[in-house]
């Protein structure tokens, strides 16, 4: 894979979780959404994408990608800029939900195919923002995420990465539970992704 989008382009064509998704409640078609070029200084690993981003094929068009948008500070022009800013999660593809209307967790398959390629592509990278649970776990071996973003100064300090809850309406009531993550946490974020969007 030699041109400088081949990675990318693999990714949008894989069909590995076609059995899996025909399977669930929503039986829905893989829609890789790779969203990443080597030039990228920003990384933003998440969870997988929901059924609004299968439906557009953009990450984080929704209420949460909203949410992640001001809590970074970063305009919809600078969060979509592909060449400073990468959006990689742990599955490419909308999981789907199960009988009960619950999203599934992304399937451990796409992470093991084509994550280490990918975090070798993004070689330029000077911070990485570890959005929920299953990215925590893959980028920096935690469980607990209210720990993880609790300790999120180590992080930051030992690997450059900013460990973050999901910012899904969910998390709401866990935002209120956790006042420091906003007075804290947000403009120490803010600060560190300004300058790495600033960096030439």
């Amino acid at each position: 894979m030699n041109r400088p989008n081949a990675l990318s382009d693999a990714i949008e064509a894989c069909r590995l979780c076609a059995p899996r998704f025909a399977a669930t409640a929503t039986a829905h078609e893989p829609r890789p959404v790779p969203w990443f070029r080597a030039s990228a200084r920003l990384l933003i690993a998440g969870q997988a994408p929901g059924a609004r981003v299968q439906a557009i094929g953009e990450p984080f068009r929704d209420a949460s990608g909203d949410r992640l948008r001001l809590w970074t500070g970063l305009s919809e022009a600078e969060f979509y800029d592909r060449e400073r800013v990468a959006i990689v999660p742990m599955a490419f593809c909308f999981p789907g939900y199960d009988a009960k209307g619950s999203d599934l967790p992304p399937p451990p398959i796409c992470a093991r195919t084509w994550h280490a390629q990918v975090m070798h592509t993004l070689c330029r990278r000077e911070l990485t923002l570890v959005v929920g649970g299953a990215a925590q776990r893959w980028h920096l071996g935690t469980r607990s995420v209210t720990e993880t973003v609790a300790d999120w100064r180590a992080h930051l300090a030992q690997s450059r990465a900013f460990p973050l809850p999901h910012p899904s309406w969910r998390t709401t009531g866990w935002l209120k539970r956790h006042p420091w993550f906003e007075t804290e946490l947000l403009p120490a974020l803010r600060a560190e992704v300004r300058a790495v969007m600033e960096m030439t």
